[in-house]
């Protein structure tokens, strides 16, 4: 398998692994709170939606849009996605940023659905607020999974395996969801989204490179090459910025 598949595959899981727990998260706290089954029905309709999506923009990018045009402009979206994840977790693992707690979102989720209404849960009936609250959550958080399904499935033309992967961490997290439930809060998700700004800061780079004519040393695997580098530049700001966060606070 080339370098390129691996680092495609393993960043569109660990990208759709992230957003799926938090979704997760959202249907958790509204099947607790509301009832399971307008819950999972809100939750299947949003993926459904997101699986339209994919299946109806994905071979346009792929037949129309010239490969070289589409790697510029697909370089530049993912070098803007990786970049905005890459702050993040660089802050967070500096210390700088509080990092995400999925339990406290939860027990915030379940507390903002307890008094949506005063009704509670909905038992053998549709109830309307968990169908929606449900949608919106999976929906959102599933929308940064397609754009990035689509970006890098039909930059390198690749798309079923992307699509493949995405799928993939839905079932993953959707069965250790069923499973453990409330343990998924021990994910590292900083890790896992420091490990997708790597990748998707290096894919933008390569292929905004190759789409304006840049002859990458090795091609594909430059790819590896890039993560090396970025990840390098990456572990010396969190060094350095959680020296001068500790520089400041033994002054305080």
């Amino acid at each position: 398998m080339h370098s390129a598949t691996v680092v495609l595959v393993v960043s569109v899981f660990l990208a759709s692994s992230v957003e799926m727990v938090e979704a997760l998260t959202i249907v958790l706290a509204v099947g607790v709170t509301r009832g399971w089954r307008s819950a999972l029905e809100g939750a299947g309709a949003a993926l459904v939606v997101l699986a339209a999506m994919v299946a109806a923009a994905g071979p346009a990018l792929v037949l129309y849009v010239p490969l070289n045009a589409l790697r510029i402009a697909v370089g530049g979206l993912l070098l803007v996605f990786g970049l905005q994840w890459l702050r993040k977790a660089v802050l967070r693992a500096a210390g700088l940023k509080a990092k995400h707690d999925e339990d406290a979102i939860f027990a915030e989720h379940v507390a903002e659905l307890r008094v949506a209404d005063g009704s509670g849960p909905a038992r053998g009936r549709r109830d309307a607020t968990a169908f929606v609250v449900a949608f919106k959550g999976v929906f959102l958080e599933g929308l940064e999974v397609v754009v990035i399904v689509l970006t890098l499935g039909a930059a390198d033309h690749r798309l079923g395996l992307a699509a493949a992967a995405g799928g993939a961490a839905v079932v993953v997290v959707g069965g250790v969801g069923a499973l453990v439930a409330r343990q998924l809060a021990a994910v590292p998700e900083n890790a896992m989204k420091m490990a997708v700004g790597l990748m998707l800061v290096s894919f933008g780079s390569f292929w905004a490179g190759e789409g304006v004519g840049v002859r990458w040393p090795g091609s594909d695997l430059a790819l590896p090459v890039l993560v090396a580098v970025y990840g390098l530049v990456a572990w010396v700001a969190v060094a350095t910025l959680a020296r001068d966060r500790r520089a400041v606070v033994d002054v305080a």
